[in-house]
């Protein structure tokens, strides 16, 4: 038997009855780049990895886990300087649970507030289309109808479409 590389195989290290990885393999195992466990280890959000004989970074099987909560936690919004400062408390010994949900409340609404304004762009956008809609009617093939241009309107008519535009009519 010869030890060849087989690729798409994750070969664990067995080290005093507890399982670790290289950063290849928990690269893999999370879905992500080697690059982005190393940025992660960087900035704090995984512990700093120990280090083989031969220099190579090894984590704990747990390290997978961890992750995926990251990734998880990113995709609602929390940065990785927020998850850093979280789970830094958190390997301290800390129990971070009222920030992390405090930041979750204000995760919840900025996309609450993003949601009504692109509700507002929306409501602008259509009256925007049905004047150029109006305004194509009226143009004849080949003529310039200025759709842009009016996006500016007269100075008095702008300022009111921006007053309307900003409390959402």
């Amino acid at each position: 038997m010869t030890l060849e590389r087989i690729p798409g195989l994750i070969l664990n290290i067995v080290k005093n009855g507890a399982t670790i990885l290289h950063s290849g393999g928990l690269a893999k195992a999370a879905g992500v780049s080697p690059d982005t466990i190393r940025h992660y280890e960087r900035i704090g959000v995984l512990p700093r990895a120990s280090r083989t004989a031969s220099g190579y970074r090894v984590y704990p099987a747990d390290a997978v886990e961890r992750v995926f909560v990251v990734q998880r936690a990113l995709r609602i919004g929390f940065t990785l300087a927020e998850l850093a400062d979280v789970l830094k408390a958190r390997d301290a010994g800390g129990a971070p649970c009222h920030r992390v949900y405090k930041l979750a409340q204000e995760k919840l609404a900025s996309v609450t507030a993003g949601i009504e304004a692109l509700r507002q762009t929306q409501r602008y956008l259509r009256q925007v289309l049905g004047d150029w809609e109006q305004r194509m009617k009226q143009t004849a093939p080949g003529q310039r109808s200025n759709l842009l241009h009016s996006l500016a309107g007269s100075v008095e008519g702008s300022k009111m479409k921006a007053r309307q535009f900003r409390k959402g009519r």
